[in-house]
């Protein structure tokens, strides 16, 4: 699998996608796929599959404590942005300015962790504390100008598309395969490039750019954002169950939570935008 999130994932490049539950979860020398799990053309952690061997093996509980950690930055960070750089006619200029110079900063990170071979705990964590001051400032803006209160109604929506995934992932309702991940990488990459046209337009004079902002095509746009998070979601949980299931080096956790805070992100994203259209609009 070579993507798990909007922005990038390494975990799972080098093996086939079919269905999770065709992979048996311990133990690691079992047959994968009617291959052998230490075929380093299936189990990309087997080994002699490089500097791996004599490591821990990654938990789900390695995860979910890097996954808190890495949430609990961004939501810490947002919080003290929302306190500390009001948004009001006097400080609004400034409040912009330090938001949108920590949207870059976070992007760099990301970047900057995308391409590392190994993951970076200090480079996950500075993302997701300069992302939680981006969003901070965002929200606040959203919550002050536009419509009070759907800030919460968007972590709520955030929750409950997140819940709703992991219970059709588990379900196996949503079935990760090769032809999945095609397709979501190919859907994403036209979501993409609609969104750098729609910025393109509105840099030069084109007004609300491609209308993806108000009315009925901004709700569209973001719905489809939203079930295109949702699917990155899903392949987010499958790269998971796949580390446990191969025996990963535990800090593969970290690439973990940054997959999934990524993900997070975005969905939160796409959720406030429907929201603000929706409030907007009445």
């Amino acid at each position: 699998m070579r993507t798990s999130n909007p922005i990038f994932s390494r975990w799972g490049a080098t093996r086939d996608a079919g269905p999770a539950d065709a992979y048996p979860r311990r133990p690691v020398r079992a047959t994968v796929g009617g291959r052998p799990a230490d075929d380093l053309s299936t189990n990309p952690y087997a080994p002699g599959a490089g500097p791996r061997t004599g490591t821990t093996a990654v938990t789900l509980d390695d995860v979910i404590v890097r996954t808190a950690t890495t949430l609990g930055t961004v939501a810490l960070t947002a919080v003290l942005s929302w306190l500390l750089l009001p948004v009001d006619e006097a400080n609004i200029g400034r409040s912009y300015g330090i938001a949108v110079g920590a949207a870059l900063v976070a992007f760099v990170l990301c970047l900057a962790q995308a391409f590392k071979r190994a993951p970076s705990p200090a480079l996950i964590l500075g993302y997701a504390a300069f992302e939680g001051v981006f969003l901070g400032v965002l929200s606040s803006t959203v919550s002050t100008y536009i419509a009070p209160g759907v800030v919460v109604q968007a972590v709520l929506g955030t929750f409950a598309v997140a819940a709703g995934t992991l219970i059709a992932y588990r379900m196996r309702w949503i079935r990760v395969t090769r032809r999945f991940t095609g397709f979501v990488g190919a859907a994403a990459t036209g979501f993409l490039l609609l969104l750098a046209a729609d910025a393109l337009f509105s840099a030069f004079g084109a007004g609300n750019g491609l209308g993806f902002h108000s009315g009925g095509l901004g709700i569209v746009f973001g719905l489809i954002g939203i079930v295109l998070g949702a699917a990155f979601l899903a392949l987010d949980f499958r790269q998971v169950e796949d580390a446990v299931a191969y025996g990963a080096p535990r800090e593969e956790a970290w690439l973990a939570a940054f997959g999934l805070t990524t993900t997070l992100v975005w969905i939160y994203l796409e959720v406030l935008r429907v929201l603000t259209i929706l409030n907007s609009d009445n």
